[in-house]
């Protein structure tokens, strides 16, 4: 058995089980942990929990320690450079005309590594530039491609329905997101409705898209025809979160009834 908590990596990072030991961190907490060559920081995200070895998450790295004044005062001075950082790659690109966005800069907590993270169209030849930034800055370079969904968890963001990008505070994983899903949800095939900052679709489509398919194998298809208590009509639209249903009634009156009181007319469709 392990005692576990999830702490999200950096300000924007993602989030991975770390072994507490002995120790208790709540919620909230800033702390050290193990990482590959290194060490890093994050975020506790939650409680801790009891886990089997055959649920660990391999490898299963631990908490260092709470964070510190001192490891405060370098992340801060990390920070710092890594903004100078930037500016100096950004320049570097410019200058080598690469096609590619600068998008983050990264300090390893320990100063040993730099991480710059792009976005482009396609593979990119940063060959040249690695060696100009690893003269620059005397440490292990690493250029990293990310895609849009990531850049947007990275810069972070109000969503349209005016909270906190859902990447940027507790997605662990971009799961898959399709058409189908708002669709099914009734919502409008408007790019502009249903996509996010990152100009992909919503990754809340799929929050509800399970709820709203088991909703709706209760309720008749729009078209079909059924009968209600006020005669026989058309199904013209449907209220999957109210279970309602508009029928168009064979006079061209439109009425609204619970779907549970409608059924399928004999001989009909």
């Amino acid at each position: 058995m392990f005692k576990v908590v999830e702490v999200r990596m950096r300000e924007a990072g993602r989030m991975h089980y770390f072994n507490c030991n002995q120790e208790t961190y709540p919620v909230g907490e800033c702390v050290i942990v193990e990482v590959d060559r290194g060490e890093d920081y994050g975020l506790v995200m939650s409680e801790p929990e009891m886990i089997l070895d055959t649920e660990v998450e391999r490898p299963l790295r631990n908490i260092i320690r709470r964070l510190t004044p001192e490891d405060e005062t370098r992340i801060a001075e990390n920070s710092r450079e890594a903004k100078a950082a930037m500016e100096t790659c950004t320049g570097k690109i410019v200058e080598r005309k690469l096609p590619m966005k600068l998008i983050e800069v990264e300090y390893s907590f320990d100063r040993s590594k730099v991480i710059f993270y792009f976005t482009a169209d396609g593979r990119i030849d940063f060959r040249e530039l690695v060696k100009d930034l690893a003269a620059r800055f005397k440490a292990r370079i690493e250029m990293r491609q990310i895609g849009v969904r990531d850049e947007a968890r990275m810069l972070g963001g109000i969503g349209c329905c005016g909270r906190q990008l859902c990447c940027a505070t507790f997605l662990k994983d971009f799961d898959a997101v399709n058409i189908r899903m708002a669709k099914e949800q009734h919502l409008p095939l408007n790019p502009s409705k249903i996509s996010g900052l990152c100009g992909r679709l919503l990754c809340c489509l799929r929050y509800e898209f399970e709820v709203y398919r088991d909703l709706q194998r209760n309720m008749p298809k729009e078209g079909t025809m059924v009968a209600t208590a006020f005669g026989e009509g058309r199904v013209k639209d449907i209220n999957i979160l109210k279970q309602r249903v508009a029928v168009e009634l064979e006079n061209g009156n439109v009425v609204q009834v619970d779907a549970k009181d409608v059924t399928r007319p004999k001989n009909k469709s």
